[in-house]
């Protein structure tokens, strides 16, 4: 009997696991600095390392109305999708901006086999305290 039951939970646990894995994984998000600007009252420099995963992908966001968003890919190469733009595909050394309040439908390493990191940095307002808003398609 316990050794059915045993089955039955690896059978369960591997079954979750399957479905999960045809899902992208979200990115992983680091704030690697966070500095208000002395000449600029008001308002504040972030920025943010965003490392996605082969295969991984942000769901569609938004951010704060405030914020202007300068994004440049570090490491392989991410699809991009800003407001009324195209899709992009930006690789290593290239970059791409985010007017205030744009809505980004499309975040996603491009690549399936190697991962892709970007460094986005951030000017809004200091009293911003959440980056992203996730939005429903």
């Amino acid at each position: 009997m316990f050794s059915r039951l045993v089955l039955a939970a690896a059978f369960a646990s591997f079954s979750i696991t399957s479905a999960w894995a045809g899902e992208p994984q979200p990115g992983k998000v680091s704030v690697v600095f966070d500095r208000a600007l002395p000449n600029v009252p008001g308002k504040s420099m972030k920025g943010v390392l965003v490392e996605y995963a082969p295969g991984g992908a942000s769901p569609a966001h938004l951010h704060p109305k405030s914020a202007f968003i300068y994004a440049t890919v570090l490491e392989g190469a991410v699809r991009s999708k800003v407001g009324d733009g195209p899709e992009k595909v930006y690789k290593a050394g290239e970059h791409f901006v985010e007017e205030p309040g744009a809505f980004h439908a499309v975040s996603a390493n491009a690549s399936s086999t190697e991962p892709a990191r970007l460094l986005a940095v951030f000017v809004l307002d200091s009293s911003e305290q959440e980056l992203v808003k996730p939005v429903n398609k």
